[in-house]
């Protein structure tokens, strides 16, 4: 662990997945910028040097806490379009949501009009000032980074990459540039939402849908402010954004975990009974999503102490749970922040598989997400696909209030299905294990998954789940497998295992940050 450092600092913290998304964060942090402003700038870069993983055609989620306030939560998730027609889909014989090369499975992206409600409510500086290097970046060119250089050739020379080398022959360091989205990013400095959804990114989005959309749809702010969920876990408040999202399963099986009483879960992260434990209590949690998970559901009711009490008495210390899964790919990029008010987001934005759609937004060059494969094509449910409705969410940011209501901790991570399995075992180090930042990060993890393993429908076979475990973990899988685990072994710092960040704030403001080694390329910084 020697090589994984914890850094801290007294006036606040960004950590992201690109040293240049930091350095743009810390930055507006210098200048006089709230934790809000960081998070908008820092994103913003990552929608120019990360297109593979997130951008201005995907959704935003986020977590907010202001000093001497209960966290706020946003849903900025696009709904699918007017257009929407399951039936359709079925007549052409699809079985479920089409993920790839199809306009359907991509809603009206929320990111611009997540941006914009978190600026009207927390913004401090001017809108060109958070997007400025950004917007440089897209314009000079910024040098391409080693994930980037390895995911291009899956779209290189499809309609709409003009940006990239069409034969993906792009080298770590490659200088890219983006006008098109420069000249996006410069109108929604200057104008607004209404320059990106009603200017050229929205004509070119209503002509790319073919009836899909309405310029109606994307006039619709997608954003929302929504009531976050919390559940009380190893003596603090743990916090996440309510359904579409997936988070309530981060608390259901911290809440599971943390009441243990015969055998408590070990204090000692390398004991084998730790991992057993809260694979245990993340299969509880998630063994129904499928059927509970869509944008009319109760998340009160999925966290209720009736529901933890009886998912914790269905674990074992002696043998893992019959189940009669999961599956944990796809491309999000997870972000924190703190200024040096005391104010912290957990902040998530995401393509949700890589490229998304493998779509291109003509005009501007902006790739659109596939979202909407968390929809399914079954009359009634309540996640069918159809008009105006929202997807089942994997984004799933966290954050932690002290008894007191002080913030404690913004945590995260990418990995589609497996964000709460990955946060889970993040919150027990934290809260429970009393680890640093950079031993919560980098110690090795364990992750549900299917066989087949690939795409985001982990649940839909619970009978089918194996755990795998990080070659860097320590020494679970024997026992594990012992224990009824299908255990499968994977690489160290596997980048399947998320790209975790986290910012922990001391009682006395000193804020520690770790970003994921996983990622090849996240810093934490402070000032």
């Amino acid at each position: 662990m020697a090589p994984f450092v914890t850094h801290r600092s007294t006036r606040g913290m960004v950590a992201t997945v690109d040293q240049l998304a930091s350095v743009a964060g810390v930055g507006v942090l210098a200048d006089g910028g709230s934790a809000v402003d960081a998070a908008i700038a820092a994103n913003a870069v990552l929608a120019v040097t990360t297109q593979h993983m997130c951008g201005l055609g995907g959704d935003l989620w986020a977590l907010v806490h202001e000093p001497g306030r209960p966290p706020s939560a946003l849903d900025a998730s696009g709904a699918a379009g007017s257009g929407a027609d399951p039936d359709r889909l079925r007549s052409e014989g699809h079985t479920s949501m089409p993920a790839w090369d199809d306009i359907r499975a991509t809603p009206v992206p929320g990111c611009v009009d997540g941006w914009q409600a978190l600026h009207d409510r927390y913004g401090r500086l001017q809108p060109a000032r958070i997007l400025a290097p950004a917007i440089t970046l897209a314009e000079e060119g910024f040098p391409a980074g080693m994930t980037l250089c390895a995911l291009l050739p899956r779209v290189a020379g499809k309609p709409g990459t003009g940006d990239y080398p069409s034969d993906g022959s792009l080298r770590p360091g490659d200088v890219v540039r983006r006008p098109g989205l420069a000249r996006t990013l410069r109108a929604i400095a200057a104008e607004g939402r209404s320059a990106f959804y009603e200017g050229e990114f929205g004509a070119g989005l209503v002509e790319l849908g073919a009836g899909e959309y309405t310029t109606e749809d994307l006039e619709t702010v997608h954003a929302r402010w929504v009531e976050p969920l919390s559940v009380e876990a190893w003596g603090h408040r743990v916090w996440t954004p309510p359904p579409a999202s997936q988070g309530y399963l981060s608390l259901l099986a911290a809440a599971i975990a943390s009441g243990l009483e015969r055998p408590a879960l070990p204090t000692d992260p390398e004991d084998p009974l730790w991992a057993h434990l809260l694979i245990e209590a993340a299969k509880q949690a998630g063994r129904d999503r499928p059927e509970v998970l869509h944008q009319d559901a109760d998340g009160e009711a999925l966290v209720s102490d009736r529901r933890i009490r009886e998912l914790r008495s269905r674990i074992r210390p002696d043998r893992a749970a019959d189940l009669a899964g999961p599956r944990a790919e796809g491309d999000t990029i997870y972000l924190c922040t703190v200024d040096g008010d005391g104010m912290g987001v957990s902040f998530i934005q995401s393509n949700a598989s890589g490229w998304g759609s493998g779509l291109v937004e003509p005009n501007t060059r902006i790739f659109l997400h596939n979202r909407g494969q968390g929809f399914n094509l079954i009359p009634g449910h309540g996640a069918e696909y159809g008009p105006r409705r929202r997807p089942p969410h994997t984004l799933a940011p966290a954050l932690v209030t002290r008894p007191d209501g002080s913030l404690r901790a913004v945590l995260g991570t990418m990995g589609g299905d497996s964000q709460p399995q990955v946060v889970l075992q993040m919150l027990a180090r934290l809260l429970h294990g009393d680890e640093d930042a950079a031993r919560v990060i980098a110690a090795g993890r364990w992750r549900l998954a299917s066989a087949v393993d690939g795409g985001f429908d982990t649940w839909s076979d619970p009978g089918s789940i194996v755990v795998q475990v990080e070659a860097n973990a320590p020494g679970w899988a024997r026992r594990l497998t012992e224990l009824g685990h299908d255990v499968v072994e994977r690489p160290a710092f596997d980048s399947s295992f998320g790209h975790a960040h986290l910012i922990d704030i001391a009682a006395n403001g000193v804020r520690s940050g770790a970003s994921d080694p996983r990622s090849l390329g996240g810093v934490a910084l402070g000032l």
